[in-house]
């Protein structure tokens, strides 16, 4: 419904943090569940963390628990996935994107088809 703009991305070293934010463009935002996805190239979009629209839940991959914290603020309209601890193996493209229903998240990245162009994320050794 809300077209989202990803930013923040860029060329880090391992151990380094990165904040990338998630933000509406052109209409009038209302807060929905969101969730972060990467791809890699040659691998599938893959799910990271979601959060609800009042932002009291949140989920994540196994592969980011304890790394990654998705997060939101109001007053900007803003979603955001900290990452710490960068791995070379994070090295992808980050997208997000918003769904009524938090619970469908997860599963969304295969099917979904309003992806954006993402932020790229490069995690040298």
């Amino acid at each position: 419904q809300v077209q989202l703009v990803e930013s923040g991305g860029g060329l880090v070293q391992a151990g380094d943090s990165l904040r990338l934010s998630c933000a509406p463009s052109g209409r009038t935002f209302s807060s929905v569940a969101t969730g972060w996805f990467r791809q890699a190239p040659g691998k599938d979009r893959e799910f990271l963390a979601a959060i609800n629209s009042l932002g009291t839940s949140t989920n994540y991959a196994d592969a980011v628990k304890g790394r990654f914290t998705i997060s939101r603020d109001y007053a900007k309209n803003t979603v955001y996935l900290q990452m710490n601890s960068l791995k070379p193996e994070d090295t992808a493209v980050y997208y997000c994107a918003g769904h009524p229903l938090y619970s469908a998240i997860t599963t969304m990245g295969a099917t979904f088809g309003s992806w954006g162009q993402g932020t790229q994320v490069t995690v040298s050794s």
